[in-house]
């Protein structure tokens, strides 16, 4: 799984970087197919009072990718909001990868006892 965290506008601390790996934990915990991980965080400067923090992940699954931004006006705060986001649609993908994976065995003793 190759991991790529970058800032745009401002400088990828260690104790930040540090951060975004402790919470991608718990995305790699649920579903292990994670190919590629890229973080991408940035600080939008459009006025002072307005200035909002952005995170964003884009996360490559076996079949998929998934694609989640949120903005917040603290960095940590955006940060958390964003891997609730990715957890959620990863267990969404997870369920629907698990549900189209059927055993032909059942369906098949079913269709034969309604027959006899």
């Amino acid at each position: 799984m190759n991991v790529t965290i970058s800032g745009h506008h401002l400088e990828v601390t260690p104790s930040l970087r540090e951060y975004v790996l402790t919470k991608l934990e718990r995305i790699t915990r649920h579903f292990d197919q994670v190919v590629d991980i890229t973080v991408l965080l940035s600080v939008e400067k459009q006025k002072e009072k307005d200035r909002r923090q952005k995170a964003e992940v884009n996360l490559h699954v076996k079949g998929k990718d998934i694609f989640v931004e949120t903005s917040h006006e603290d960095l940590y705060a955006a940060i958390d909001q964003l891997m609730d986001k990715l957890d959620r649609q990863v267990c969404r993908h997870k369920d629907r990868v698990q549900n189209h994976q059927h055993d032909p065995l059942k369906r098949a003793s079913g269709a034969w006892d309604m027959a006899s």
